[in-house]
């Protein structure tokens, strides 16, 4: 199980630190080890929002995003995304942008992090709109439950989450993104303009590609409904590992998987913005960056197919709080770092800290659960097959 799911993971990556040591020696191939672990803490909680979203679609984009998603996050976010922000940030042509990424690495640099206010606004309020979506939706599990079961109350006024990222930007943009200060430490700039239709960009990339793409799959869900009525018989719903329903008919394909899959690519994109701009603070070289995110990057979509697989999400059930906690504390950490350094290791300490905690939370009621059955935790496990995912 375990080779299976990682060996790709594990080739690329003795591959891909052998090409650092032939390319730029002991040193290089260091940086990339270092950026490749720097990614794999990053994103652990994006793991678990992606296995969530990932067990809902059918083998075929399962296995779209597994192979045409990898080549976006490692070559198109982890490669080309950043020469695509020095490109319009410096209004370069492409080729010029590349010609500076590749031969100006200072200058790169630079106008990479020059750029860092519009990508936190953009991928924080992507994220923070998640987060506020999750945390005011009444559901039947919760984990902080003195939190979420308020919060559940008051989410049932229209559009409050929308309201609520709102007034974060607003915030935000008079206030952190005011005084930014320029690379090399030499004055400040005021960005608040920047930050705020960046922001808004990223709101409605999220209400546009979420929206579609839960309408497909509500229309889908119904479609099912009302075949199964037509032929006499109910539809079932897949239940998790602890009898919970999850509301999943059938793997979604057609358009709302495509939209779906969109929506996972912006989500990974979201993740992503922290570790290409936090990169820099190990190397300036693009391909060395790209070489080692890229790495850490196949790691999180083995991971995110291992979770599938075994069915973690459904017997861990606070694995998914955890995972929308550790979102709403990175949107946060991103807004911040529009003015203020955030060091890496508090970023990527706080999701895994909020991840072990749900982790943790779940053993315990999982534990709770068997006493209350007379079933030991050990006797569960042996009985419980792989789940069949597609992938």
């Amino acid at each position: 199980m375990l080779l299976r799911t990682f060996g790709w993971s594990f080739g690329i990556t003795a591959a891909g630190l052998a090409l650092a040591g032939v390319l730029w020696g002991w040193k290089g191939l260091a940086i990339v080890a270092i950026l490749s672990v720097l990614e794999i803490s990053l994103s652990f909680d994006n793991a678990v929002i992606n296995a969530g979203i990932l067990r809902k679609m059918n083998a075929f984009w399962q296995k779209m995003f597994l192979t045409i998603g990898v080549l976006i996050a490692v070559f198109g976010m982890r490669l080309v995304f950043p020469i695509i922000i020095v490109a319009i940030t410096a209004k370069l042509s492409p080729w010029e942008a590349v010609r500076v990424a590749i031969n100006d690495h200072d200058r790169y640099e630079a106008l990479v992090t020059g750029a860092h206010p519009a990508i936190a606004a953009f991928g924080g309020m992507f994220l923070l709109m998640i987060f506020l979506d999750f945390i005011f939706e009444e559901r039947e599990i919760t984990w902080l439950g003195w939190l979420e079961k308020p919060l559940a109350k008051v989410g049932k006024l229209d559009m409050l989450s929308v309201v609520v990222a709102l007034v974060a930007l607003l915030v935000a943009a008079t206030t952190v993104a005011t005084g930014v200060p320029l690379h090399g430490g030499h004055g400040t700039i005021d960005k608040g303009e920047t930050v705020l239709l960046a922001g808004v960009g990223g709101l409605l990339t999220y209400l546009i590609v979420g929206g579609v793409s839960s309408f497909f799959e509500e229309r889908l869900e119904d479609d099912d409904e009302d075949g199964a009525e037509a032929g006499g018989a109910e539809p079932v719903a897949a239940k998790n590992g602890n009898g919970v329903s999850t509301g999943q008919v059938v793997g979604l394909a057609g358009k709302a998987a495509f939209f779906m899959f969109l929506y996972l690519e912006v989500i990974d994109a979201s993740f992503s913005f922290d570790g290409v701009v936090g990169a820099f603070a190990v190397s300036n070289d693009i391909f060395e960056i790209a070489l080692g995110l890229g790495i850490g990057a196949m790691y999180i979509r083995s991971l995110t197919v291992f979770l599938v697989r075994k069915g973690t999400l459904d017997d861990y059930v606070y694995l998914e709080h955890g995972a929308h906690y550790a979102i709403g504390a990175l949107a946060v950490i991103l807004l911040v770092t529009i003015k203020y350094d955030v060091s890496e290791v508090i970023t990527g300490l706080v999701g895994v800290v909020l991840i072990a905690a749900s982790y943790w939370s779940s053993v315990v009621r999982n534990r709770r659960l068997g006493e209350d059955s007379g079933q030991p935790d050990g006797d569960k496990d042996d009985d419980k097959a792989e789940v069949a995912s597609g992938v």
